[in-house]
């Protein structure tokens, strides 16, 4: 899916966080538990360093716990990073972050300046609703509509800790090309800018091959599907959603297959799981060498036919 959605407080939020990450103490990032690699901030591996990140896997309840458990362990695989999950009303377990990032900061003495500390998330994933938890007061505003966050800010916590808020921001380009998809069924991006049927088969595809139980006991289906438009088709019937000369209304079960995923209706899904992910980033950097070979043939090419003339 090619998704150009990059207003423009996103660029300036981009060029911000560049600047200013190096001077952190501590990173927290925000991401989706059903898509803990689509929904993660391409910039943090590239600029944080040897800074201390702990990765926060948000709406777990919503989540596949199996998948989940894969996750925090392909997660922390990597140097200096932990990985925890959490769900919104949980308010004990979201101020253990604190505390987490007092055990991974041991170097730093508080009384002589502040811990400071940059949380980042892309849209709706629950960023400022976990800073609010951490303040104890509305110090952030929330919002369903992705890119509620305009402006960075920087919010005094207890202890001395000072919280750099950042704008929630998706980038240019989504790769591998699943990650669109994931984002947008998860709400990550404005409906505005998406086919919403296209999106919807996305899921339709996913839950047969993937959760084809959990499709079947929601829709009332005795049989699974044998792909995501037949999944449509009986989601149509069973729900009548029908159009002029019998025609299934397919916008309409769109509507219920993204809203009931993003609600958890249908049951605690997750979008990727650490195997998937790996094959497709073999599969995009393959593709990617192949263009880039093609690329330098046609120049080769073009350079001989100058030669020529």
């Amino acid at each position: 899916m090619a998704i150009n959605w990059f207003p423009g407080h996103m660029h300036k939020a981009r060029k911000e966080i560049k600047k200013v990450m190096p001077q952190m103490d501590l990173i927290i990032e925000v991401v989706d538990a059903r898509l803990p690699f689509s929904s993660e901030n391409p910039l943090v591996p590239s600029l944080r360093g040897d800074t201390p990140l702990i990765k926060v896997l948000n709406k777990r309840d919503l989540a596949d716990p199996k998948i989940t458990e894969q996750w925090l362990e392909w997660l922390e695989q990597e140097r200096g990073v932990r990985a925890i999950t959490l769900t919104h009303n949980q308010r004990q377990e979201a101020l253990n972050i604190l505390k987490l990032a007092e055990e991974m900061t041991p170097g730093h003495d508080r009384q002589k300046s502040a811990l400071r500390v940059m949380i980042l998330g892309i849209p709706n994933v629950g960023k400022s609703t976990l800073i609010n938890t951490l303040a104890g007061r509305p110090a952030a505003k929330t919002g369903n509509e992705p890119a509620v966050t305009r402006a960075q800010q920087a919010i005094k916590l207890p202890d001395n800790v000072l919280l750099y808020d950042t704008p929630g921001f998706l980038w240019p380009k989504l790769s591998p090309e699943q990650c669109g998809y994931r984002l947008a069924v998860s709400g990550a991006i404005r409906s505005a800018v998406l086919d919403f049927e296209d999106v919807a088969m996305f899921e339709a595809d996913y839950l047969v091959d993937a959760y084809p139980e959990l499709a079947m006991s929601r829709y009332g289906l005795n049989e699974r599907p044998r792909d995501g438009l037949v999944l449509m088709d009986a989601i149509a019937a069973k729900r009548r959603f029908v159009g002029r000369g019998g025609v299934p209304d397919l916008y309409k079960v769109s509507e219920v297959l993204i809203n009931e995923f993003r609600a958890g209706t249908i049951g605690r899904i997750s979008l990727e799981t650490p195997t998937m992910v790996e094959k497709e980033l073999a599969e995009a950097r393959a593709l990617a060498e192949i263009e880039a070979a093609q690329k330098e043939a046609q120049e080769q090419e073009r350079k001989q036919k100058g030669r020529k003339r």
